[in-house]
């Protein structure tokens, strides 16, 4: 009677593979590297030091993964090496953004800040503050996404549901087209009616110029959405007799409505920093104008502009330049956690 002994040799399937504390160890040594290089070099730019070790970071996994894993399993570790460096690249000019903007703007960033307007102070005096841009961004972008998301919303439901032939194909080529479309156009364009009717500037000319630039966004992101809700739905809905309009407003709408606000919020955090229409069409105002129907008004773009245009090189006004700037990236960035938190509320429950 024979036995059969188990093979224990190990696979030939299976290779060397490096540890998994490979790229942390090795991207440890690249900084240490590019940092003494540079030093033996002279070069006093860090981000000179910072190419120098993602060069050698790549080229090191690269080398080290032939040398152990084979060169099948080196361009795989390359191109996710390619990819870490491609992000880490990209993060350094936003850090470097926030950085400046956050340490720069709390130096006058308090509840008096927030809570009073410029009024009689002047542009190079200390003091002041954006109150009344704050109320003119709210008026105005608030009047513009009253404006600009039913119509975009209702254009792609129209080029989704209905949308057939000639007309879809243009309104689909113009959507496009308005996507491009500088801001300054848009300004200029409701420019060229305030003077055909003799009307002085005003927050509700800003809100239209606004609504312009908001619409293509809001038209493309929706049409995306709607396009991801599955056909079946829609059948299933019709076939029990139910008309069309119904369908779209009970079944498919509600299905898409999550991703359909947050593109509507991107679209309002898009038109929020523009200042080129504001600057032609609200003109600015140091002083609180709650109507935004009559009067120059001012918005947290323009009042940025207009402090580091207007300073003179004064210290206080560039302190609420950044300050202000740093107000308007607070209010985009609550509106993406609302966007966010809205569509994973509104998404479509998922079980087993």
């Amino acid at each position: 009677m024979s036995t059969v002994v188990a093979d224990k040799r190990p696979s030939s399937l299976q290779g060397a593979r490096l540890p998994k504390w490979f790229p942390w160890a090795l991207a440890g040594a690249s900084v240490a590297l590019g940092i003494g290089i540079s030093a033996a070099a002279g070069l006093e730019s860090s981000v000179q030091w910072g190419l120098i070790a993602a060069i050698l970071f790549v080229v090191g996994t690269y080398v080290i993964a032939t040398r152990v894993e084979g060169k099948r399993q080196a361009k795989d570790r390359i191109a996710t090496s390619l990819v870490w460096v491609a992000f880490l690249l990209a993060l350094v000019p936003l850090v470097s953004l926030l950085w400046t903007t956050v340490s720069r703007g709390v130096k006058v960033l308090d509840v008096f800040f927030l809570t009073h307007s410029m009024g009689v102070v002047a542009d190079s005096e200390p003091g002041g503050g954006i109150y009344h841009a704050i109320i003119g961004s709210l008026e105005q972008v608030g009047l513009a996404t009253a404006i600009g998301a039913p119509i975009g919303v209702l254009t792609a439901i129209y080029l989704v549901e209905y949308g057939r032939g000639a007309l879809a194909k243009a309104v689909t080529f113009f959507v496009d087209v308005m996507t491009g479309i500088p801001s300054i156009v848009a300004g200029l364009f409701i420019l060229s009616l305030m003077l055909q009717f003799d009307m002085q500037p005003f927050g509700f000319a800003g809100s239209l110029a606004l609504a312009i630039l908001m619409m293509p966004v809001v038209v493309r992101s929706t049409e995306e959405m709607l396009k991801l809700v599955p056909n079946e739905l829609r059948e299933a809905s019709l076939a029990l007799g139910i008309p069309k309009w119904r369908t779209i407003l009970k079944v498919v709408l509600p299905t898409a409505i999550g991703g359909i606000t947050t593109g509507v919020m991107l679209a309002v955090a898009r038109i929020a920093g523009e200042t080129a229409p504001v600057l032609l069409l609200v003109f600015g105002n140091p002083f609180i104008n709650n109507n935004p129907f009559e009067g120059a008004q001012a918005s947290l773009p323009l009042y940025i502009y207009q402090q580091y245009a207007n300073s003179g090189g004064a210290e206080a006004a560039y302190d609420r330049a950044w300050a202000a700037s740093l107000t308007l990236i607070a209010f985009v960035m609550i509106l993406n956690l609302g966007a966010r938190a809205i569509a994973r509320w509104k998404a479509p429950k998922t079980g087993r």
